[in-house]
């Protein structure tokens, strides 16, 4: 796993509001392993995080949404955080790149709150999920499989209900790996 993602390049779909510690701790493994990743948000410049129920940090932007396309990246994140997710699904770029990586059969890895955004895709119909109790209705009517584990792969989809983020962050390396030869492949 140690340099097989150098060059490779994430996405990281962010909104104000989205959860600090899942962020820094996703953002500190891919640049262990040499992976470009750009933090994707509807903001212009910088984008807040939420961390223990107060604003934390600013992280800087480096694509807009809407112009963002998902066939740039190899990869695509999404953390958690109720207010950034609840923005990201009033935006329509949201619905645009996530269909990209399901239908190209991109990995993703969500945790938390950003499982929700799968439901925005027709495309997730039949996938099973890991995800927090506060959204397992909305994935349902989506027609998503909820699982009763807190980690679920399904496919090249990796979601964590967001208990645990090391776990998660480890899975999420081990997924983007073992992708990685298919990608030097197309």
């Amino acid at each position: 796993m140690t340099a097989t993602l150098a060059g490779k390049s994430i996405a990281i779909l962010a909104a104000n509001g989205f959860d600090e510690n899942q962020m820094t701790e996703i953002q500190r493994a891919l640049t262990t392993v040499k992976a470009k990743f750009k933090t994707v948000a509807p903001e212009q410049g910088v984008v807040n995080g939420w961390q223990k129920g107060h604003w934390g940090h600013y992280f800087p932007v480096d694509a807009q949404i809407g112009e963002a396309l998902g066939s740039d990246f190899d990869f695509l994140v999404i953390p958690g955080g109720e207010r950034a997710i609840a923005k990201l699904k009033t935006n329509l770029h949201t619905r645009r790149i996530v269909n990209h990586f399901l239908e190209a059969g991109k990995p993703i890895a969500a945790i938390g709150a950003g499982v929700a955004l799968l439901a925005l895709s027709a495309q997730s119909s039949g996938l099973t999920v890991a995800a927090p109790a506060e959204i397992h209705e909305e994935l349902q009517t989506a027609g998503i499989i909820l699982s009763e584990d807190t980690q679920e792969v399904c496919g090249k989809v990796l979601t964590s209900n967001g208990e645990d983020n090391a776990p998660w962050v480890a899975q999420a390396m081990e997924l983007f790996s073992e992708a990685e030869p298919e990608l030097q492949a197309a």
